[in-house]
C-alpha cells in the first residue's frame, strides 16, 4: 500500500509577503487567491496615529516544503497493535505521533492539542475526530483541522503506509517540533492606505470572539479588508491566563505575534473606542472622531466592571463567585491568612456547583491558607494615607488589607449601542440568533456580551461568559457573514486551576434540582453529574480525566444522558469504568 495522508504539496508561486505554507492534501490544486496590488502598506492604527509596515519589510518563514532530506520514515508498530477506535502515542525520529484507527482507516496526527498541549491520547475519540481531555477543542482525524474551541490552530497531518503488516509513518522534522498547524489564510487584496475611513468587515473587540472571525474569514478565502478594534493597548492576548499565571509578560500572553497580522492583512487599531454606530449608514464613530465605514460589523465588545452599588459591594476583600474564588487562587501567602474571602452566601460555588462540591473547594483553599468571612458583606473601606489599610465586615470584623480585589461580576458593555437601533435586553446584553445575528442586516453580535439560543436546551436564550464559548461564536459569525449559513452548537466548556489542581465542566447546569457524585470529594477526585428532572444538563471533575471531554462529546451528539444512567453507574461501579457513556443512547 503507498502512501496516504500527509500534507506535502508542490510549491506554489510565493505570495507578496513570502510567508510558504504547506498545504493540506485537501487543499492542494486549489487556485491560490489573488494578492492584488503591490507594495501597499499594512497599518497597525491607535487614536488616530498609524504605524505602516510595508511589504518589503520581509517576516520570518518556515522552511520551504520539505524534501526527502527534511523528513523522517520509520515502522511505529505491528497492524494488528491497533483496535478500531483506539489510540496510540508513538516515537518517530525527532517526535511523537498520535496513531488513531477510526472506522478501519489509520491516521497520523501531531500528538499534543496545540491549545496547552494536552497529550491527545488521553482525549476522546468520536465520530471521527479526537476531542482534548483537558480544555475540549476538537480535531478532524482525517484532516488535523481544528472542528471545536478553544485554541486557534490545527494539528499536522501525517503520511501512513502499510507494508508487511507494519505501520510506517512519514513527518517532516519540523512539523513534529511545532506540534501546531496554522490553516491557510486568503491574502488582503485591499489594504488601507493610510487612515482609510472605509472597510469590508470592521471588528468591534479583540477577544477570543473576534480574533477568531477575522482568523475565519481569512481561512474561508475572503480577501478584503478586515479592522479589529480594541480598547486594550496589547494585541489580541490570552485571557484566562490572568488569573492563573499573575508574572507573566504581555508577550507571553499574545495569541498571534504581531507578524501574523501583518501577513494576513488584519488591521488591529489599539486603543480605540466605538462610541456610536449608525446602522443606518453602516458607520462606526470612535471617541477621537474618527468615522469608519462597514459593509458587514461584528460587535464583540465584552463586558465590563459593574461597579459599587452597595456597600458590600464596595470592596468585599473577595468575592466568593467563580471570579473571586479564581482570583484568590494565585495569589501569594507569604503569611497565615494573608488572603481573605468575604461573600453573603454559605459555600463559596454553590449556585455554580452545588453545596457539597462548594464545601469541598472551600476545604482546599482554607488548606491553603485562605481565610472565608461567609455569609456577611462589606461595610467601609478603610484608607491611610491614600493607601487601603481596613475591610470593616457588617458583623463588625475588621480585617486588615494591603489590596482589594472586587470579584462581584460584570455587566455588558454595550452602553454605545443604546440609541443605534441594535436590540438589547433588559440587562443590557445582544439577543443574537442561532447564526449570530442581531436584529440588524449585516450585524452580528459574539463573546461575553450576547444571548442566543443554546441548541441542546431546547433553543433557550442563554449569556454564556466563556472564552470557549466566544471562540466559536467569532467562527460562526464569520461563516454567515460570508452567507454559508452556520449554526451555533457548541457544548460548554469551561475550565480553571486552583492551587496546581483543575477544575473542568461542561454544558450547563443552570436550574439543576440534583447533583450525584462519583469519587471522593475528600481526596479532590471525583466527578459530579448536575440533572434537571431525569435528565443530565452538565458535568464538572477534578483528577477524572476525560470525563468531562466525554460527556461533552455525548451532548454533542445529540445524545441525552439519564439520570437513571447515572444513578445505576454511581450504585455498582467500583472501577470510575466511564464506558457506558459510549453506550446506544436514549
Amino acid at each position: 500500500m503507498g502512501w496516504a495522508g500527509g500534507s506535502h504539496a508542490p510549491r506554489l508561486p510565493t505570495v507578496e509577503l513570502k510567508i510558504e505554507v504547506v498545504l493540506p492534501e485537501k487543499d492542494r490544486g486549489k487556485e491560490e487567491l489573488s494578492t492584488g496590488s503591490k507594495g501597499s502598506p499594512r497599518a497597525y492604527q491607535g487614536n488616530g496615529a498609524a504605524r505602516h509596515f510595508h511589504a518589503d519589510e520581509r517576516l520570518p518563514t518556515a522552511h520551504p516544503y520539505p524534501g526527502a532530506q527534511d523528513c523522517v520514515e520509520a515502522a511505529v508498530c505491528h497492524v494488528k497493535d491497533l483496535e478500531n477506535g483506539q489510540m496510540r502515542e508513538v516515537e518517530l525520529g525527532w517526535g511523537k505521533v498520535l496513531l488513531v484507527k477510526d472506522n478501519g482507516e489509520l491516521h497520523a496526527l501531531g500528538h499534543k492539542c496545540p491549545h496547552y498541549g494536552a497529550p491527545l491520547v488521553k482525549g476522546v475519540l468520536s465520530r471521527g475526530r479526537v476531542r482534548c481531555p483537558w480544555h475540549g477543542a476538537c480535531f478532524n482525524v482525517s484532516t488535523g483541522d481544528l472542528e471545536d474551541f478553544p485554541g486557534l490552530d490545527s494539528l499536522h497531518k501525517f503520511q501512513v503506509k502499510i507494508e508487511k503488516e507494519k505501520v510506517y509513518i512519514r513527518a517532516s522534522k519540523q512539523a513534529l517540533q511545532l506540534q501546531r498547524r496554522t490553516k491557510v489564510m486568503a491574502t488582503c487584496i485591499s489594504p488601507s492606505a493610510g487612515y482609510s475611513g472605509s472597510t469590508n468587515v470592521l471588528i468591534v473587540g479583540a477577544g477570543a470572539a473576534g480574533l477568531v472571525c477575522a482568523e475565519t474569514l481569512r481561512q474561508e478565502g475572503f480577501s478584503d479588508r478586515i479592522v479589529l478594534c480594541t480598547l486594550d493597548r496589547h494585541l489580541p492576548y490570552d485571557r484566562p491566563k490572568l488569573s492563573k499565571s499573575l508574572d507573566a509578560q504581555p508577550e507571553q500572553l499574545a495569541l498571534r505575534p504581531k507578524e501574523f497580522f501583518r501577513a494576513h492583512g488584519i488591521e488591529v487599531l489599539t486603543e480605540a473606542q466605538v462610541v456610536t454606530v449608525d446602522v443606518r449608514n453602516k458607520k462606526a464613530v470612535f471617541k477621537d472622531g474618527f468615522k469608519l465605514e462597514y459593509s458587514k460589523l461584528l460587535l464583540a465588545p465584552g463586558s465590563r466592571w459593574e461597579g459599587p452599588r452597595a456597600p458590600r459591594q464596595a470592596g468585599g476583600g473577595l468575592g466568593a463567585g467563580a471570579e473571586g474564588e479564581l482570583g484568590a487562587a494565585p495569589l501569594p501567602n507569604s503569611g497565615p491568612h494573608s488572603v481573605s474571602v468575604v461573600e453573603v452566601e454559605e459555600t463559596p460555588f454553590r449556585r455554580f456547583l452545588g453545596e457539597r462540591v462548594g464545601h469541598a473547594l472551600m476545604k482546599m483553599f482554607e488548606n491553603n491558607r485562605v481565610k472565608f468571612y461567609m455569609q456577611t458583606e462589606v461595610s467601609e473601606l478603610r484608607a491611610q494615607e491614600g493607601k487601603l489599610k481596613e475591610v470593616v465586615l457588617k458583623s463588625s470584623k475588621v480585617v486588615r488589607a494591603d489590596v482589594c480585589v472586587v470579584g462581584i461580576g460584570a455587566v455588558p458593555a454595550t452602553g454605545f449601542l443604546r440609541q443605534s437601533g441594535i436590540s438589547l435586553d433588559s440587562r443590557g446584553f445582544i439577543p443574537v440568533n442561532k447564526m449570530m445575528q442581531t436584529n440588524i442586516p449585516g450585524v452580528f453580535a459574539a463573546g461575553d456580551a450576547v444571548t442566543f439560543p443554546l441548541a441542546w436546551r431546547n433553543n433557550r436564550k442563554v449569556n454564556i461568559p466563556h472564552w470557549q464559548m466566544a471562540h466559536a461564536q467569532g467562527r460562526v459569525a464569520a461563516q454567515n457573514m460570508l452567507a454559508q449559513e452556520a449554526e451555533i452548537s457548541t457544548v460548554p466548556y469551561l475550565w480553571t486551576a486552583m492551587f496546581g489542581k483543575s477544575l473542568r465542566y461542561a454544558g450547563y447546569g443552570e436550574g439543576f434540582d440534583d447533583v450525584i457524585i462519583q469519587g471522593d470529594l475528600d481526596e479532590l477526585k471525583f466527578v459530579a453529574f448536575y440533572t434537571k428532572g431525569d435528565e443530565v444538563i452538565s458535568v464538572a471533575s477534578m483528577n477524572y480525566d476525560p470525563i468531562v471531554s466525554k460527556v461533552a462529546e455525548v451532548l454533542a451528539s445529540g445524545r441525552t444522558i439519564r439520570k437513571r444512567e447515572v444513578e445505576l453507574f454511581v450504585l455498582h461501579s467500583k472501577t470510575g469504568d466511564m464506558s457506558w457513556l459510549t453506550g446506544k443512547g436514549s
